[in-house]
């Protein structure tokens, strides 16, 4: 394909009470040749004035490709009529480079309320297609556009919950009333342009991902949308952990840098907060909640999460030093305890743990732990296995996974690193999310020489998850740098997506027949 590729064009006009409304929407194919990009349409309507409209990113298409999306609303008044008929182009600058979509310089058209336009004689697509499921969504709905000189005979939809161990067939049916239904409008089904729109509803109840495929029978043979070999998907958004060491109270322009952490946790929308080296004031012993740190960064939030922390021990001789769980969903369970050897509030070695479980929607319930052990020869070694012991106590045919989240003081590749991996319990999910192959060389094969891979790897901060669990990592991001948010701490954050194993795209075609769809 070109670098950028219109797919379809939907114009439509809806009339109501209030007077009429123009729609116009478009989707396009885009080759992905930088981050830094700018897409828009040049149109115009039947005054014949050139505009420009942003275009916004809509979703991922293999590797390499994008979907955009533009859309635009009019309102008929006294004083401004309807853009009705239009005629544009679609542009794309990267890279110092202007790229063209315009029908081979012609423009391309769409008639006022004509309804859909499919570019380039494509004879089966799916559209208004989303790639994310709401909370409580319990249908989809599959919009398909058909070229009527097909004369389909039936239009299906093959779909999937748990990544194709079973799978569903569900028929998408043809009403020549389809826009006065869905807007209402007047468009006619099919149009002028020889589109038919098809429609069916999958009933998915609380899935997480459903993947899907259409195929289009006509005259003997199938035709097939499999989203270019790669199928559609949709879900809800991934579980999002984040971990940070905030460094007690020690940082320069701390009110700053509290503010910063409560600004990344708002534009990523994470879900869990696991924080270490949480201080308040000492105030002989009886601490001081209005300067808790997790405290100050939760009342930061737009919304405050829930919050439970605790300390362990007196730190840099003036606070209560201890670890923190926030989490955007309820905390059914809390507990905190020492697994250190030494309870001693004066103590630094004395190192205390809080637990939380937490009911994720369409996960389930999972443990999750926020830690702050000692070093290898201060008490690691027992700490964990302490640690370990309480995570399996907490162990129930209910939880779907177990994630203990921290700052180990362990580096990769280390004695205590070396512990871990001999447990055969827990493992590293920043590693499985960033370099598979070396966490399967470490984790599933045992490699005598795993170590020799983690030399230039100087993390202390994990998430360790039990290998029992029935979540899997999808990404692993080093956080609180000079490429983002800045530096908050000495320590740098690490932000983690999850979702339910069973459901996680695969990424390859259903069956390999339908390769030889379009």
């Amino acid at each position: 394909m070109d670098k950028i590729q219109l797919l379809y064009v939907e114009n439509v006009i809806t009339r109501k009470k209030r007077g009429g409304h123009q729609k116009l929407s478009f989707f396009m194919l885009v080759e992905n040749i930088s981050y830094d990009k700018e897409v828009d349409v040049v149109w115009a309507g039947e005054d014949g004035v050139w505009q420009t409209l942003p275009v916004q990113y809509h979703s991922k298409l293999g590797s390499g490709k994008e979907y955009w999306h533009a859309l635009t609303k009019f309102h008929l008044s006294s004083d401004k009529s309807l853009p009705g008929n239009i005629q544009f182009g679609l542009r794309y600058q990267a890279l110092g480079k202007e790229y063209w979509d315009n029908n081979q310089g012609l423009n391309y058209s769409s008639v006022a309320d004509s309804g859909i336009k499919v570019a380039h004689n494509i004879p089966v697509l799916n559209i208004g297609f989303t790639d994310r499921l709401r909370d409580d969504q319990k249908y989809v709905p599959i919009t398909v556009a058909v070229d009527q000189s097909l004369d389909a005979e039936k239009v299906t939809i093959h779909w999937t919950t748990d990544n194709w161990k079973h799978a569903h067939k569900t028929p998408c049916y043809f009403k020549a009333n389809y826009w006065d239904k869905e807007l209402p409008g007047t468009a006619r089904n099919p149009n002028q342009y020889g589109s038919q729109v098809w429609k069916g509803w999958l009933k998915i109840r609380d899935a997480f991902r459903v993947q899907y495929y259409i195929s289009c029978e006509s005259k003997g043979q199938i035709l097939w949308d499999n989203n270019y070999g790669h199928n559609y998907s949709i879900s809800h958004e991934a579980l999002k952990i984040l971990i940070l060491n905030l460094h007690c109270y020690q940082e320069d322009n701390q009110d700053y840098k509290f503010s910063q952490i409560a600004k990344a946790i708002n534009e990523l929308d994470v879900d869990i907060v696991c924080l270490q080296e949480v201080a308040e004031l000492w105030n002989n012993g009886e601490g001081d909640w209005d300067s808790n740190s997790a405290k100050i960064i939760n009342d930061l939030l737009e919304t405050p999460y829930h919050i439970y922390t605790d300390w362990a021990h007196l730190g840099f001789d003036r606070y209560r030093e201890g670890v923190a769980i926030l989490s955007k969903y309820s905390l059914s369970e809390q507990e905190s305890r020492y697994v250190s050897d030494s309870h001693d509030p004066y103590g630094i070695h004395s190192r205390k743990v809080v637990m939380a479980q937490i009911n994720i929607p369409h996960m389930g319930l999972i443990n999750v732990f926020s830690a702050h052990l000692s070093w290898w020869e201060d008490g690691f070694q027992q700490q964990f296995n302490r640690l370990c012991e309480w995570a399996e106590s907490k162990q129930s045919a209910l939880v779907k996974g177990t994630l203990l989240c921290g700052d180990f003081n362990i580096a990769a590749g280390s004695s205590g690193y070396s512990l871990v991996v001999d447990s055969h319990q827990y493992e590293d999910q920043y590693l499985a999310a960033n370099s598979p192959a070396v966490f399967e060389k470490i984790f599933k094969v045992n490699d005598p020489y795993w170590q020799q891979y983690l030399v230039d790897d100087y993390r202390i901060d994990f998430i360790f998850m039990d290998k029992s669990s029935e979540l899997g990592v999808t990404s692993g991001t080093v956080l609180f740098t000079g490429q983002d948010y800045g530096r908050v701490s000495d320590h740098c954050g690490y932000f983690m997506t999850f979702e339910p194993k069973e459901s996680k795209a695969s990424g390859d075609i259903a069956c390999d027949w339908i390769s030889q769809g379009g």
